[in-house]
Protein backbone atom coordinates (compact mmCIF):
# COMPACT_ATOMS: atom_id res chain seq x y z
CA UNK A 1 0.00 0.00 0.00
CA UNK A 2 1.32 3.45 -0.91
CA UNK A 3 0.80 6.74 0.89
CA UNK A 4 1.74 10.28 -0.04
CA UNK A 5 0.58 13.44 -1.86
CA UNK A 6 0.21 15.06 1.55
CA UNK A 7 -1.15 18.56 2.08
CA UNK A 8 -1.63 20.72 5.17
CA UNK A 9 -3.58 23.95 5.50
CA UNK A 10 -3.00 25.43 8.93
CA UNK A 11 -2.11 28.75 10.55
CA UNK A 12 1.51 27.68 9.94
CA UNK A 13 1.18 27.34 6.16
CA UNK A 14 -0.81 26.24 3.12
CA UNK A 15 1.21 23.17 2.18
CA UNK A 16 2.90 20.29 3.95
CA UNK A 17 6.34 21.53 2.91
CA UNK A 18 5.73 25.09 4.12
CA UNK A 19 4.29 23.89 7.42
CA UNK A 20 7.21 21.49 7.94
CA UNK A 21 9.78 24.21 7.19
CA UNK A 22 8.22 26.58 9.70
CA UNK A 23 8.07 23.85 12.32
CA UNK A 24 11.70 22.98 11.58
CA UNK A 25 12.52 26.59 12.45
CA UNK A 26 10.72 26.22 15.76
CA UNK A 27 7.66 28.33 14.89
CA UNK A 28 4.36 27.79 16.65
CA UNK A 29 0.95 29.15 15.69
CA UNK A 30 -0.47 28.95 19.22
CA UNK A 31 -1.55 32.45 20.26
CA UNK A 32 -3.75 34.13 22.83
CA UNK A 33 -7.17 34.78 21.30
CA UNK A 34 -9.70 36.46 23.57
CA UNK A 35 -8.08 34.95 26.63
CA UNK A 36 -7.75 31.40 25.24
CA UNK A 37 -4.57 29.86 23.83
CA UNK A 38 -5.42 28.63 20.32
CA UNK A 39 -3.90 27.90 16.95
CA UNK A 40 -6.55 29.46 14.75
CA UNK A 41 -7.21 30.79 11.27
CA UNK A 42 -8.43 34.34 10.67
CA UNK A 43 -11.95 35.08 11.87
CA UNK A 44 -13.21 34.98 8.25
CA UNK A 45 -12.33 31.28 7.90
CA UNK A 46 -15.18 29.76 9.90
CA UNK A 47 -16.23 26.99 7.51
CA UNK A 48 -14.47 23.70 6.86
CA UNK A 49 -15.79 22.97 3.38
CA UNK A 50 -13.75 25.53 1.39
CA UNK A 51 -10.61 24.66 3.36
CA UNK A 52 -11.09 20.96 2.67
CA UNK A 53 -11.65 21.58 -1.04
CA UNK A 54 -8.44 23.65 -1.19
CA UNK A 55 -6.50 20.97 0.69
CA UNK A 56 -7.72 18.14 -1.54
CA UNK A 57 -7.03 20.22 -4.66
CA UNK A 58 -3.41 20.68 -3.59
CA UNK A 59 -2.99 16.95 -2.87
CA UNK A 60 -4.45 16.09 -6.27
CA UNK A 61 -1.76 18.24 -7.91
CA UNK A 62 0.77 15.62 -6.74
CA UNK A 63 -0.87 12.69 -8.54
CA UNK A 64 -1.32 11.52 -12.11
CA UNK A 65 -4.81 12.63 -13.13
CA UNK A 66 -5.14 10.09 -15.94
CA UNK A 67 -4.51 7.15 -13.61
CA UNK A 68 -6.81 8.68 -10.99
CA UNK A 69 -9.72 9.10 -13.40
CA UNK A 70 -9.29 5.58 -14.79
CA UNK A 71 -9.48 3.99 -11.33
CA UNK A 72 -11.97 3.90 -8.47
CA UNK A 73 -11.55 6.48 -5.70
CA UNK A 74 -13.11 6.80 -2.25
CA UNK A 75 -13.18 9.96 -0.11
CA UNK A 76 -12.94 9.65 3.68
CA UNK A 77 -13.64 12.79 5.69
CA UNK A 78 -12.12 12.66 9.17
CA UNK A 79 -13.70 15.11 11.61
CA UNK A 80 -15.12 15.29 15.12
CA UNK A 81 -17.55 18.21 14.83
CA UNK A 82 -17.66 19.15 11.13
CA UNK A 83 -19.44 22.44 10.43
CA UNK A 84 -20.62 22.86 14.03
CA UNK A 85 -20.16 26.65 13.65
CA UNK A 86 -23.27 26.64 11.46
CA UNK A 87 -25.56 25.18 14.11
CA UNK A 88 -27.43 28.47 14.66
CA UNK A 89 -27.67 29.45 10.99
CA UNK A 90 -28.13 26.23 9.00
CA UNK A 91 -28.46 23.03 10.99
CA UNK A 92 -28.30 20.88 7.85
CA UNK A 93 -24.65 21.88 7.43
CA UNK A 94 -23.83 20.41 10.83
CA UNK A 95 -24.63 16.87 9.71
CA UNK A 96 -21.23 15.25 9.19
CA UNK A 97 -22.37 13.77 5.87
CA UNK A 98 -22.75 17.34 4.54
CA UNK A 99 -18.98 17.60 4.06
CA UNK A 100 -18.52 14.24 2.32
CA UNK A 101 -21.47 14.86 -0.02
CA UNK A 102 -20.39 18.38 -1.00
CA UNK A 103 -16.76 17.37 -1.57
CA UNK A 104 -17.75 14.30 -3.63
CA UNK A 105 -19.91 16.47 -5.87
CA UNK A 106 -17.09 18.98 -6.32
CA UNK A 107 -14.45 16.50 -7.54
CA UNK A 108 -15.29 14.31 -10.54
CA UNK A 109 -12.62 11.77 -9.59
CA UNK A 110 -14.41 10.73 -6.37
CA UNK A 111 -16.84 7.81 -6.64
CA UNK A 112 -18.14 7.86 -3.07
CA UNK A 113 -17.65 9.82 0.16
CA UNK A 114 -17.92 8.60 3.75
CA UNK A 115 -17.16 10.07 7.18
CA UNK A 116 -15.05 8.61 9.99
CA UNK A 117 -15.70 10.27 13.35
CA UNK A 118 -14.14 8.45 16.29
CA UNK A 119 -13.11 11.35 18.51
CA UNK A 120 -9.44 12.32 18.31
CA UNK A 121 -8.46 8.98 16.75
CA UNK A 122 -10.53 9.83 13.65
CA UNK A 123 -7.51 10.66 11.49
CA UNK A 124 -5.60 7.43 12.09
CA UNK A 125 -8.83 5.46 11.97
CA UNK A 126 -9.49 6.94 8.53
CA UNK A 127 -6.07 5.74 7.31
CA UNK A 128 -6.78 2.26 8.66
CA UNK A 129 -10.21 2.16 6.99
CA UNK A 130 -8.65 3.39 3.74
CA UNK A 131 -6.08 0.61 3.89
CA UNK A 132 -8.81 -1.98 4.41
CA UNK A 133 -10.94 -0.60 1.56
CA UNK A 134 -8.05 -0.87 -0.89
CA UNK A 135 -6.79 -4.24 0.36
CA UNK A 136 -10.26 -5.73 -0.10
CA UNK A 137 -10.47 -4.33 -3.65
CA UNK A 138 -13.40 -2.01 -3.02
CA UNK A 139 -11.34 0.96 -4.23
CA UNK A 140 -8.00 1.61 -5.91
CA UNK A 141 -7.36 4.96 -4.20
CA UNK A 142 -8.59 6.73 -1.08
CA UNK A 143 -8.41 10.47 -0.43
CA UNK A 144 -8.34 11.08 3.32
CA UNK A 145 -9.14 14.63 4.39
CA UNK A 146 -9.21 15.55 8.07
CA UNK A 147 -10.36 18.84 9.52
CA UNK A 148 -11.80 20.62 12.53
CA UNK A 149 -12.24 24.20 13.71
CA UNK A 150 -12.04 25.63 17.21
CA UNK A 151 -15.75 26.22 17.65
CA UNK A 152 -17.25 27.54 20.86
CA UNK A 153 -18.88 24.12 21.22
CA UNK A 154 -15.46 22.41 21.26
CA UNK A 155 -13.85 25.00 23.53
CA UNK A 156 -16.64 24.78 26.09
CA UNK A 157 -16.43 21.00 26.00
CA UNK A 158 -12.73 20.87 26.81
CA UNK A 159 -13.16 23.64 29.38
CA UNK A 160 -15.70 21.47 31.21
CA UNK A 161 -13.04 18.76 31.48
CA UNK A 162 -10.50 21.29 32.84
CA UNK A 163 -8.28 20.11 29.98
CA UNK A 164 -7.24 23.47 28.48
CA UNK A 165 -3.92 25.08 29.37
CA UNK A 166 -3.58 28.81 30.00
CA UNK A 167 -0.07 28.63 28.49
CA UNK A 168 1.41 27.02 25.37
CA UNK A 169 1.08 23.26 25.82
CA UNK A 170 4.05 21.17 26.95
CA UNK A 171 3.66 17.56 25.76
CA UNK A 172 5.29 14.95 28.01
CA UNK A 173 6.81 17.62 30.26
CA UNK A 174 6.52 17.02 34.01
CA UNK A 175 4.92 20.47 34.40
CA UNK A 176 2.35 20.04 31.60
CA UNK A 177 -0.98 21.73 32.35
CA UNK A 178 -3.25 20.72 29.49
CA UNK A 179 -3.85 21.12 25.79
CA UNK A 180 -4.39 23.94 23.30
CA UNK A 181 -7.03 23.58 20.60
CA UNK A 182 -5.85 23.93 17.00
CA UNK A 183 -7.55 24.49 13.65
CA UNK A 184 -6.27 22.69 10.57
CA UNK A 185 -7.16 20.70 7.47
CA UNK A 186 -4.92 18.01 6.02
CA UNK A 187 -5.15 15.56 3.12
CA UNK A 188 -3.29 12.34 2.33
CA UNK A 189 -3.85 10.00 -0.63
CA UNK A 190 -3.44 6.22 -0.38
CA UNK A 191 -3.33 3.89 -3.39
CA UNK A 192 -2.45 0.42 -4.60
CA UNK A 193 -0.63 1.97 -7.59
CA UNK A 194 2.79 3.54 -7.08
CA UNK A 195 2.56 5.18 -10.49
CA UNK A 196 -0.29 7.37 -9.25
CA UNK A 197 2.20 9.60 -7.45
CA UNK A 198 4.38 12.25 -9.09
CA UNK A 199 6.65 12.29 -6.02
CA UNK A 200 7.99 9.05 -4.53
CA UNK A 201 5.40 7.78 -2.05
CA UNK A 202 5.99 5.76 1.11
CA UNK A 203 4.63 2.36 2.14
CA UNK A 204 1.74 2.03 4.54
CA UNK A 205 2.41 -1.29 6.26
CA UNK A 206 -0.81 -1.38 8.24
CA UNK A 207 -2.52 -0.26 11.39
CA UNK A 208 -4.90 -1.30 14.14
CA UNK A 209 -7.48 0.45 16.29
CA UNK A 210 -8.60 -0.85 19.68
CA UNK A 211 -11.30 0.32 22.06
CA UNK A 212 -10.29 -0.35 25.67
CA UNK A 213 -13.88 0.25 26.92
CA UNK A 214 -12.36 1.84 30.01
CA UNK A 215 -14.02 5.24 30.35
CA UNK A 216 -15.93 7.77 28.26
CA UNK A 217 -13.10 10.32 28.44
CA UNK A 218 -10.18 9.02 30.55
CA UNK A 219 -7.51 6.72 29.12
CA UNK A 220 -6.80 3.34 30.66
CA UNK A 221 -4.14 4.03 33.29
CA UNK A 222 -2.23 0.86 32.40
CA UNK A 223 -2.35 1.65 28.65
CA UNK A 224 -3.81 -1.75 27.78
CA UNK A 225 -5.67 -0.51 24.70
CA UNK A 226 -2.71 1.34 23.20
CA UNK A 227 -0.35 -1.57 23.91
CA UNK A 228 -2.70 -4.00 22.15
CA UNK A 229 -3.06 -1.64 19.21
CA UNK A 230 0.71 -1.28 18.79
CA UNK A 231 1.38 -5.01 19.16
CA UNK A 232 -1.28 -5.81 16.58
CA UNK A 233 0.13 -3.16 14.24
CA UNK A 234 3.64 -4.61 14.52
CA UNK A 235 2.26 -8.05 13.68
CA UNK A 236 0.16 -6.78 10.77
CA UNK A 237 3.12 -4.88 9.35
CA UNK A 238 5.52 -7.79 9.97
CA UNK A 239 7.81 -5.39 11.79
CA UNK A 240 9.93 -5.97 14.90
CA UNK A 241 9.99 -3.31 17.59
CA UNK A 242 13.70 -2.71 17.01
CA UNK A 243 12.92 -1.84 13.37
CA UNK A 244 11.10 1.33 14.48
CA UNK A 245 13.26 4.42 13.97
CA UNK A 246 10.86 7.00 15.37
CA UNK A 247 7.52 7.38 17.17
CA UNK A 248 5.17 10.29 16.59
CA UNK A 249 2.94 10.14 19.65
CA UNK A 250 -0.47 11.66 20.35
CA UNK A 251 1.01 13.71 23.22
CA UNK A 252 -1.84 16.08 24.10
CA UNK A 253 0.02 17.57 27.13
CA UNK A 254 -2.79 16.52 29.45
CA UNK A 255 -1.68 14.75 32.63
CA UNK A 256 -3.28 11.37 32.00
CA UNK A 257 -2.83 11.01 28.23
CA UNK A 258 0.91 11.61 28.27
CA UNK A 259 1.44 9.38 31.29
CA UNK A 260 -0.55 6.60 29.63
CA UNK A 261 1.42 6.84 26.37
CA UNK A 262 4.74 6.94 28.22
CA UNK A 263 3.73 3.82 30.16
CA UNK A 264 2.80 2.02 26.93
CA UNK A 265 6.11 2.86 25.25
CA UNK A 266 8.05 1.80 28.32
CA UNK A 267 6.21 -1.53 28.65
CA UNK A 268 6.93 -2.17 24.97
CA UNK A 269 10.66 -1.47 25.55
CA UNK A 270 10.62 1.60 23.29
CA UNK A 271 12.75 3.59 25.75
CA UNK A 272 15.54 4.22 23.22
CA UNK A 273 13.36 5.13 20.23
CA UNK A 274 13.09 8.89 19.54
CA UNK A 275 9.64 10.23 20.38
CA UNK A 276 7.89 13.52 19.75
CA UNK A 277 4.48 15.13 19.89
CA UNK A 278 3.61 17.91 17.45
CA UNK A 279 0.88 19.54 19.54
CA UNK A 280 3.26 22.31 20.66
CA UNK A 281 3.38 23.66 17.09
CA UNK A 282 -0.29 23.80 16.09
CA UNK A 283 -2.26 22.48 19.07
CA UNK A 284 -4.66 19.57 19.18
CA UNK A 285 -6.49 19.59 15.85
CA UNK A 286 -9.04 16.93 16.85
CA UNK A 287 -10.34 15.06 13.77
CA UNK A 288 -7.44 16.41 11.71
CA UNK A 289 -4.77 15.37 14.24
CA UNK A 290 -4.01 11.90 12.90
CA UNK A 291 -3.88 13.16 9.32
CA UNK A 292 -1.84 16.34 9.82
CA UNK A 293 0.61 14.60 12.16
CA UNK A 294 1.03 11.72 9.71
CA UNK A 295 1.61 14.28 6.94
CA UNK A 296 4.37 15.93 9.00
CA UNK A 297 5.83 12.50 9.77
CA UNK A 298 5.95 11.80 6.02
CA UNK A 299 7.84 15.07 5.61
CA UNK A 300 10.22 14.00 8.39
CA UNK A 301 10.89 10.75 6.54
CA UNK A 302 11.45 12.55 3.24
CA UNK A 303 13.91 14.93 4.90
CA UNK A 304 15.47 12.48 7.40
CA UNK A 305 14.81 15.07 10.08
CA UNK A 306 12.95 14.52 13.34
CA UNK A 307 11.38 17.60 14.87
CA UNK A 308 11.82 18.40 18.53
CA UNK A 309 8.89 18.00 20.90
CA UNK A 310 8.14 21.71 21.25
CA UNK A 311 7.35 22.74 24.83
CA UNK A 312 9.04 19.70 26.37
CA UNK A 313 11.95 20.19 28.77
CA UNK A 314 11.91 17.61 31.57
CA UNK A 315 10.02 14.36 31.99
CA UNK A 316 8.75 12.95 35.26
CA UNK A 317 7.89 9.38 34.27
CA UNK A 318 9.25 6.30 36.04
CA UNK A 319 10.98 5.14 32.85
CA UNK A 320 12.83 7.72 30.78
CA UNK A 321 11.96 7.97 27.11
CA UNK A 322 14.04 9.50 24.31
CA UNK A 323 11.80 12.54 23.89
CA UNK A 324 13.31 14.94 21.37
CA UNK A 325 14.49 18.25 22.84
CA UNK A 326 16.17 19.33 19.59
CA UNK A 327 15.70 18.58 15.90
CA UNK A 328 17.64 15.45 15.01
CA UNK A 329 19.02 14.42 11.62
CA UNK A 330 18.93 10.65 11.22
CA UNK A 331 18.12 8.14 8.50
CA UNK A 332 14.43 7.43 9.02
CA UNK A 333 13.16 4.23 7.40
CA UNK A 334 10.26 3.05 9.56
CA UNK A 335 7.98 5.05 11.86
CA UNK A 336 5.18 4.34 14.30
CA UNK A 337 2.32 6.84 14.65
CA UNK A 338 -0.08 6.60 17.58
CA UNK A 339 -3.33 8.28 18.63
CA UNK A 340 -5.63 7.96 21.63
CA UNK A 341 -8.92 9.66 22.30
CA UNK A 342 -12.21 9.95 24.13
CA UNK A 343 -14.39 6.87 24.25
CA UNK A 344 -11.46 4.52 24.85
CA UNK A 345 -10.15 4.71 21.28
CA UNK A 346 -6.51 3.86 20.58
CA UNK A 347 -4.88 3.49 17.18
CA UNK A 348 -1.46 3.06 15.61
CA UNK A 349 -0.01 2.73 12.11
CA UNK A 350 3.39 1.92 10.65
CA UNK A 351 4.85 3.66 7.60
CA UNK A 352 8.08 2.74 5.84
CA UNK A 353 10.22 4.08 3.05
CA UNK A 354 10.19 2.17 -0.22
Amino acid sequence: MFIGAENIISPLGNSAKETFERMKNGESSIKNKNGILLSSFSSSQNELLPLMIDSISDSLSFVNQTILLESKTLLIVSTTKGEINSINSDINKTHLSYLSEKIKNFFSCIDKGIVVSTACVSGLQALIVANDMINHNYYDNVIICGGDLASQFVIEGFTSFYALSDAPCRPFDKDRKGLNIGEAVSTIIMSNDRNLYKETPLKFLGGCSINDANHISAPDREAEGLIKSINNTLEIGNVMSNDIDFINAHGTATVYNDEMEAKAFSKLNFDNIPVNSLKGYFGHTLGAAGVIETAISLQSMRNNLLLKCKGFENQGFDSKLDILTENREIQVSTILKTSSGFGGFNASVIIQKI
